[in-house]
C-alpha cells in the first residue's frame, strides 16, 4: 500500500496521440491535512474513496489506500468535499514497461498538464517520452489536494 511515483510537467500535446484510454475525472477532498488526505473520485461511472498519507522527504513515496464505491456514493460524498472540485481528463499512455497517467486540467486549473508514473522502487529507471517536461516530484503545489485549495490559475 505504498505508492511510489514521479510527477512531471508535460511540454506538448503529443501524448494525446499515444493514449490508449481517456477518462473524465471529478474529484474532491473530504480532508486535506498535510499528514493525510481523503479523496473522493468519480471516474466515468465508477466511484472511489482514497486515503493518502504523508509523503517522504523526497516526495517519491507515501501510503495509499483506495476502495471502489458506487457512483451514487461518490456523487453524494463530492457534495461534502472542501472547495474546489478538480475536473480533468486522464490519458493513459504506455511507454516501455510503464504506464504514464497524464492529467489535463480544466476549470480553475485549466492550462496545467501533469504526468505521473508509478514505480516499483524509488530507484527504478523508466523510459521518458519526448513530451515529458520538468520533474516536479515532491513539489506540493502540484498535488491535486493543493490544486483544489490554490488552483493553478491563481499562481503568480
Amino acid at each position: 500500500m505504498i505508492e511510489i511515483e514521479r510527477k512531471f510537467l508535460v511540454n506538448s500535446d503529443a501524448f494525446k496521440d499515444q493514449a490508449y484510454r481517456k477518462t473524465r475525472i471529478s474529484q474532491g477532498f473530504l480532508n486535506t491535512h498535510k499528514e493525510r488526505t481523503v479523496r473522493v473520485r468519480l471516474r466515468d461511472e465508477k466511484g472511489f474513496i482514497t486515503v493518502k498519507g504523508l509523503s517522504t522527504n523526497n516526495g517519491l513515496s507515501r501510503f495509499e489506500w483506495e476502495k471502489e464505491i458506487t457512483k451514487q456514493e461518490a456523487e453524494s460524498l463530492l457534495k461534502l468535499c472542501e472547495p474546489t472540485i478538480i475536473d480533468k481528463i486522464r490519458y493513459d499512455i504506455k511507454a516501455g514497461n510503464h504506464i504514464f497517467e497524464v492529467d489535463e486540467f480544466f476549470g480553475d486549473n485549466k492550462g496545467l498538464v501533469v504526468a505521473e508514473v508509478e514505480l516499483k522502487s524509488e530507484n527504478e529507471t523508466f523510459e521518458k517520452p519526448n513530451w515529458l517536461g520538468e520533474d516536479v516530484t515532491g513539489q506540493i503545489k502540484y498535488y491535486n489536494s493543493q490544486l483544489s485549495k490554490k488552483p493553478y490559475n491563481s499562481w503568480e
